[in-house]
């Protein structure tokens, strides 16, 4: 969060009520309800700080659930970047265990259809890239993308080693976002380390491209930070 968009009075004046939030990348995000930045500083502060964490929260709730109600070219645009690019990750997980699901009841091909799905899906994310956007829509799909491909390549590797559990060590060893109903929350998991998401708003920064190593990295440094 860069700075923040107050709520003005009858004579056009800021008041000491905010209404939304900036990145530093200049992304516009509306807080979900209005925070009062009037009185002592540490007390506002951490009000502000917690209208930050429920704002993104709400947002994801709304991403997650619209992310199948709408064509995924239309759905991208509407949440803001970090959390197009969560929700994304989010239904990663619950596709590919869906596909190991398939493969338990005999559909040999679950995976690899899956796949597929993933290389049609990042074709189309590819030819919007090449089509007129904003910088900042630009930036957020460039964003997916990168995510993305790291996801095909996930797959790629369960189909090359012929895993068909969703307990194999191959997939536990992925970072998997996951959305849980009860809770209405995301938590992030890898072999038996979890994590709460933390709604800290970063705006719409870039990513950089994951690689086994990182995957490794993954793997070591998760559990030794619970």
């Amino acid at each position: 969060m860069a700075k923040l968009k107050f709520d003005t009075d009858d004579a056009g004046e800021n008041t000491k009520i905010a209404t939304g939030m900036w990145s530093k990348d200049d992304e516009y995000v509306n807080l979900s309800h209005q925070c009062d930045c009037d009185g002592q500083v540490e007390v506002w502060l951490n009000r502000l700080l917690d209208t930050m964490v429920d704002t993104i929260r709400h947002e994801m709730t709304e991403a997650v659930i619209s992310y199948e109600e709408k064509p995924r070219e239309v759905w991208v645009f509407d949440p803001p970047a970090q959390v197009a690019l969560c929700s994304v990750q989010i239904w990663w997980t619950v596709e590919v265990n869906i596909a190991f699901q398939r493969l338990e009841e005999g559909y040999e091909n679950a995976m690899k259809d899956f796949n597929k799905k993933q290389v049609t899906q990042l074709n189309s994310l590819i030819t919007m890239l090449i089509g007129k956007l904003s910088e900042g829509d630009r930036q957020k799909i460039m964003t997916i993308c990168t995510i993305e491909v790291h996801n095909r390549d996930v797959v790629s590797k369960l189909i090359a080693q012929k895993v068909e559990n969703s307990q194999a060590f191959t997939w536990l060893s992925q970072l998997r976002h996951r959305w849980d109903d009860k809770e209405k929350d995301c938590f992030a998991n890898i072999c038996d380390a979890q994590f709460r998401y933390s709604h800290e708003y970063l705006g719409n920064t870039p990513r950089l491209v994951i690689t086994p190593l990182t995957d490794r990295y993954h793997i070591f440094l998760k559990p030794e930070i619970i």
